[in-house]
């Protein structure tokens, strides 16, 4: 039977470390982008569209694959027609992670068993929208229901946070924190960039004519952050060049940007190196985590991204150099505080060894201070899962490693943790076969439940 109780677990081992210790532990999502606001105001999703299909530029690009018009995936087609859509395109997509999420899904949260196709679409949207109108799907209840005890969400600088504000006085099941994303700030090229540092302005309370000041009003962010419970930042380093620069440079820099004048790519690097250093140093000193999410290569449709913006499924993966300016990065960190704890993700799986091998020259103080970050985005299949995880093992100590994360902007996607923890229990399984890891279940059990939950919940301190 597909995605059978025991489906990805293909020895004893595998079926016991899951069913005895992976698959009632508890989730702590700590990377999405769900908005904190859809979570406050709790409501009913419309339909199994808005639930499913809003925003997912996952299936997005399967649907577009599949010769599906784009009225019906982003386009006005009604909200059935773009169920319908994606119902026909179900069945093409075996050996895709989205074939086991889609069924995975429907099965954990309405209990449809039956295999979705333009056959039983009709049944399967009449059956899940009856249920989605009830108060089990309120955006809040799902994350309960899912297990779920904190959720970490990606937010500006600039924000005000009054949503998580809120959900900490009302929400007694679970947490929701914020997560420090800074990139409006790093991205002083950007044609938005003068109208974000308005918005930095207002939060902050300040005037901010230098560069100075803007260190000095992210520092203040960062301690309403931290006083809100925010434990983590994040940067998305779709190029990562080092360029160090004296404070006479890159105050001449934010001075040439202020008053309207084009920046040389030198001087951005520059200023982007200063910001980032001082930034690690801010993260260090609150004892935060960083995350580096390193090698995107986006919006490379052009008609596209002007019709539809970014996020909308033409992002690709990058294969810039790496070693030498990630090096020069944390090693300036370590001659001054030192690193934060670090997680370092790479969209380019090429990327892996140097990672690995860089964070190893870094280690000290924590176990699995620096770590290699989960299979992220077009990585989060069976087979990145198991790459991901075999070279963690291979380089550094895997059973330090803080697990899974959805990245997601869907409330459904907690199954996502169950696949990898599934993807986790069935490569333990085959190197027990192979006589690379103990026949012992509360050794390997302990590590299953570790990674799951056990892990994070210590790294972070949340």
């Amino acid at each position: 039977m597909v995605l059978n109780d025991d489906f990805l677990l293909s020895t004893d081992m595998a079926k016991t470390l899951y069913h005895e210790h992976a698959a009632n532990m508890p989730i702590i999502d700590y990377h999405c982008h769900l908005d904190p606001k859809e979570i406050y105001e709790n409501l009913p999703f419309r339909n199994l569209t808005e639930a499913w299909l809003a925003g997912d530029h996952y299936k997005w690009r399967l649907m577009r694959a599949n010769g599906v018009p784009e009225s019906h995936i982003t386009g006005d087609a009604s909200d059935y027609d773009k169920f319908l859509a994606w119902a026909r395109t179900v069945p093409r997509t075996v050996g895709n992670p989205l074939y086991s999420w889609t069924h995975l899904e429907l099965r954990r949260f309405f209990g449809v068993q039956e295999l979705l196709n333009e056959e039983t679409a009709p049944r399967i949207w009449e059956e899940v929208n009856a249920q989605l109108a009830g108060e089990r799907f309120k955006r809040r209840n799902i994350i309960k229901h899912s297990g779920v005890k904190l959720v970490c969400t990606t937010d500006d600088p600039a924000d005000t946070l009054e949503y998580h504000q809120l959900l900490r006085e009302e929400e007694k099941d679970f947490r929701v924190l914020p997560t420090f994303r800074p990139d409006k700030a790093l991205n002083v090229d950007a044609p938005g960039f003068p109208d974000w540092l308005k918005r930095l302005e207002d939060a902050a309370g300040q005037k901010i004519g230098s560069y100075s000041a803007l260190t000095e009003a992210l520092k203040g962010r960062i301690a309403f952050f931290h006083e809100q419970g925010c434990r983590l930042s994040d940067h998305a380093l779709d190029v990562l060049k080092y360029r160090a620069g004296d404070a006479a440079e890159v105050e001449a820099v934010f001075a040439k940007r202020l008053a309207g004048e084009a920046l040389s790519p030198d001087e951005i690097t520059m200023y982007r190196t200063e910001l980032l250093s001082a930034l690690i140093g801010m993260y260090r000193e609150n004892n935060w985590t960083m995350q580096l999410h390193i090698h995107a290569f986006r919006n490379n449709n052009t008609p596209m991204f002007r019709r539809l913006g970014p996020d909308t499924g033409y992002d690709a993966l990058n294969d810039l150099p790496l070693a030498q300016p990630l090096s020069q990065l944390l090693d300036r960190a370590e001659q001054g505080a030192g690193l934060p704890k670090t997680i370092l993700y790479s969209l380019n799986p090429n990327d892996y060894p140097v990672l690995l091998t860089l964070m190893g020259c870094y280690q000290k103080e924590v176990p699995g201070k620096l770590q290699l970050g989960s299979g992220w985005w077009y990585n989060d299949t069976r087979s990145g899962m198991r790459q991901q995880l075999s070279l963690f093992a291979e380089h550094s100590l895997l059973a330090g490693f803080v697990g899974m994360l959805t990245d997601s902007r869907s409330f459904l996607s907690y199954t996502r943790h169950e696949y990898f923890r599934r993807v986790l229990c069935e490569l333990l399984g085959e190197w027990v076969a192979r006589g690379e890891a103990p026949d012992d279940a509360v050794v390997l059990g302990r590590i299953v439940e570790d990674i799951s939950y056990n892990n994070a919940a210590s790294y972070f301190g949340f």
